[in-house]
């Protein structure tokens, strides 16, 4: 490999949940880039303490700011008919999505800067921001929509869009062959967050701590766990500013790839509907009269059953390709929205959940390697998943609230329209990533893809 591989290689993990994959993008550009230098890679470690403290810390970190991502569902349950009662479904929506868009939007400028050497700037005020924001959120009174707004929706998200990817990046720096366990355990982070989480908050928020109490102890929670995380991660690999040799990044190519962009659009749909269940299964499993201590673990259930998604589904895709497991994945997490109208008894929520929980998040880590197959150089991984990342974003930032302006008609909640849309979108995304993948098909002239 070229002397820019090792930046390269911090980068091929940006993107929403990253994947151990990446070997089909490595094999791919592997006769390419030993064209173009005779240097060989540096050696990586494979483990030891430094290395595997910053799995660890990436862990943490994933825990704040992902795992917070998943369990908004609580505070959109306890929003709509508690704290902020008066306002519309759709408009407390809009809190979550924009906390969730500026997560993954902010993978484009944090990306460029963890590239640039500046990961321990990234993390650090990315982890002040977040933490004096959450501490913000505490102190909101009820029904001051744009005190929660601002504090959550703003703050919460600019912190975790500095903290998010350079924390998955840096992972990458200390592992090559050995890269799909310790990926496995930074994934483990954002999907035990997003158990633990919404458990805590629900009993906290509906007890005697209440709300200001409830959000003060998830923050000192997230305290500990950033502090941590900030004094034991290190980057290992030099950074591109300390390369002069590195080539710039073709953009041209990048903006004119039709099969790449075919990929991105079919991303944007899937995440329009794909966030869907995760905002409004408890509301839903309480408005249709399931006991409030079943309704509160909906969502922990989904999310555990998600941690098994953004793992076993990676291991299959290191022997059939990205493509070839996250497409199935997608088409069935479109079929299973439905099961969501069975969501009413004990037994079709957990179902629900356990099924959908799984399917989506198989989808969810698959699609930054899928992005990254397009690379025809290894430079140009960390600006093509950036770039999906910037996109993903917008997509979450929109879909929710339109689902919630589906739902409520005349102040009555019609489940079907949201359902519904939440599955046309998802399907015609994996009708894009099936276009996608014959046009990379005939590129590469393989079927492992």
């Amino acid at each position: 490999m070229t002397s820019a591989t090792p930046t390269a290689m911090s980068f091929n993990h940006n993107g929403d949940l990253p994947s151990p994959t990446d070997k089909h993008v490595e094999d791919s550009l592997s006769s390419h880039d030993s064209e173009q230098a005779p240097q060989s890679p540096p050696a990586f470690p494979e483990g030891g303490w430094q290395a595997w403290v910053t799995v660890l810390g990436g862990s943490m970190i994933l825990f704040c700011t992902f795992g917070t991502v998943q369990s908004f569902g609580v505070y959109q349950d306890f929003y709509t008919r508690v704290y902020l009662s008066g306002y519309a479904t759709s408009d407390v929506s809009w809190i979550g999505s924009v906390q969730t868009f500026l997560l993954f939007a902010g993978g484009l400028p944090a990306g460029k800067l963890f590239d640039e050497g500046y990961f321990h700037h990234c993390i650090g005020f990315g982890s002040l921001i977040y933490l004096f924001s959450v501490f913000m959120l505490s102190l909101a009174q009820p029904h001051n929509y744009y005190q929660v707004f601002l504090a959550q929706g703003i703050g919460m998200g600019l912190g975790m869009g500095l903290l998010f990817l350079p924390a998955i990046s840096v992972t990458s720096h200390y592992f090559r062959r050995r890269r799909t366990a310790a990926m496995g355990v930074v994934l483990a982070g954002s999907s035990l967050g997003a158990v633990i989480y919404p458990i805590m908050l629900n009993n906290l928020f509906n007890g005697k701590a209440g709300f200001g109490w409830g959000v003060r102890a998830a923050a000192f929670i997230d305290l500990g766990l950033l502090l941590t995380a900030n004094l034991v991660m290190k980057t290992r690999l030099p950074s591109r500013r300390e390369r002069p040799d590195c080539k710039p990044v073709d953009i041209v190519s990048i903006l004119t790839d039709f099969g790449y962009w075919l990929c991105m659009i079919g991303a944007v749909f899937a995440f329009f509907g794909l966030f869907i269940p995760f905002f409004y299964l408890q509301l839903f499993a309480e408005l249709h009269g399931l006991p409030s201590k079943l309704a509160f673990y909906a969502i922990p259930i989904m999310n555990a059953s998600s941690l098994f998604g953004r793992t076993v589904p990676n291991f299959l895709a290191d022997y059939y390709g990205p493509f070839n497991v996250m497409i199935p994945c997608t088409l069935i997490s479109a079929g299973i929205m439905f099961l969501m109208f069975a969501a009413t008894s004990v037994s079709g929520t957990v179902l629900f959940g356990i099924s959908y929980g799984f399917f989506s998040g198989g989808f969810i880590s698959l699609i930054t390697p899928a992005a990254a197959s397009y690379s025809r150089d290894i430079n140009e991984i960390g600006t093509r998943i950036g770039l999906a990342s910037f996109m993903i974003g917008f997509a979450l930032l929109t879909g929710a609230p339109i689902a919630g302006a589906l739902v409520q008609v005349h102040g009555q909640y019609v489940w079907w329209r949201p359902l519904v849309f939440a599955s046309v979108v998802v399907f015609f995304g994996a009708v894009c990533l099936v276009w996608s993948r014959h046009v990379l098909s005939k590129r590469k002239g393989t079927q492992i893809l």
